[in-house]
């Protein structure tokens, strides 16, 4: 099964790169976030397209700056829409869409940016991840869980192109690193750095300055999964392709290949030579 997640900066600008994009990689169940879409615009926009390629779609959205969804032709079971008991700002912003896929509970996650360590925006990010903590502590133990994302947080220095860039801004501060390792202690891991421990990976360049050719960059879209999905991982990579060219987010996919699992139900993915080629080491 192929799961991936896709920051994917206004779902109607993105409308035929999306498309051409589930037809390239093939994916099984994609994440997305910043879809700035309402529910019904999204279905609108959509549902043809999706419906003929397999996927059935769980969307949360208001038509502004957030919007997640699930795509899946895997099965979309026991959807559930925004953070239980996630903080508002000053409202509830739909930053949180929930399904069980292919017997896998999954979690589309667009985690509030922070802006500046001296907004209150900064304020309600540690808090929208305190209660991420205490949702994924809950349904951790019950299953096979994943939790993709636009994080909007450097684990460690090595995701950064360059700290002195970033010195007294969010993203990289102490307590957002201490969140995020709160979140993974309570059974979670960094899916891709398990493979790609020591590699310069990224998932987020800027559109200025020329800082995808340049490869300035950050990792914060992750794949976070408990240990009976990470001991299935085949393969984990960013797929590069999707950031190049005109008109692409400033984001590119991160995609896990999981095998089959141990019980069976859920049959392995085995891609076409096409996506073979782009799994490659990256």
């Amino acid at each position: 099964m192929r799961i991936a997640t896709w920051n994917i900066n206004s779902a109607k600008a993105r409308q035929s790169r999306l498309i051409e994009w589930l037809d390239r990689a093939e994916p099984d169940v994609v994440c997305l976030q910043e879809t700035k879409l309402s529910d019904e615009a999204f279905l609108e926009l959509f549902d043809e397209d999706l419906f003929r390629r397999g996927y059935r779609a769980a969307h949360h959205g208001d038509g502004r700056w957030n919007g997640v969804a699930i795509l899946s032709r895997s099965g979309l079971d026991d959807v559930v829409r925004g953070l239980p008991g996630g903080p508002g700002f000053p409202d509830p912003e739909p930053r949180a869409v929930a399904a069980t896929c292919g017997g896998v509970r999954v979690w589309s996650l667009y985690i509030p940016n922070g802006r500046t360590v001296e907004d209150p925006h900064y304020a309600y990010k540690l808090a929208w991840l305190a209660v991420l903590r205490d949702v994924v502590a809950a349904e951790a133990p019950q299953g096979p869980l994943m939790a993709l994302g636009d994080f909007n947080i450097a684990p460690t220095d090595a995701d950064v192109w360059d700290m002195a860039q970033f010195e007294g801004a969010t993203h990289v501060t102490p307590a957002e690193r201490a969140a995020l390792t709160e979140i993974t202690d309570v059974g979670l891991v960094d899916v891709l750095r398990t493979r790609w421990p020591d590699d310069v990976v990224y998932t987020y360049w800027d559109y200025r300055q020329l800082a995808f050719p340049k490869n300035y960059g950050m990792r914060i879209d992750l794949t976070l999964a408990t240990a009976d999905v990470t001991d299935r991982v085949r393969a984990v990579w960013v797929d590069r392709a999707a950031r190049k060219g005109t008109g692409t987010s400033d984001h590119a996919p991160v995609i896990v290949d999981l095998d089959e699992a141990p019980n069976g139900d859920v049959g392995p993915m085995v891609p076409p030579p096409s996506a073979r080629a782009s799994s490659k080491r990256r």
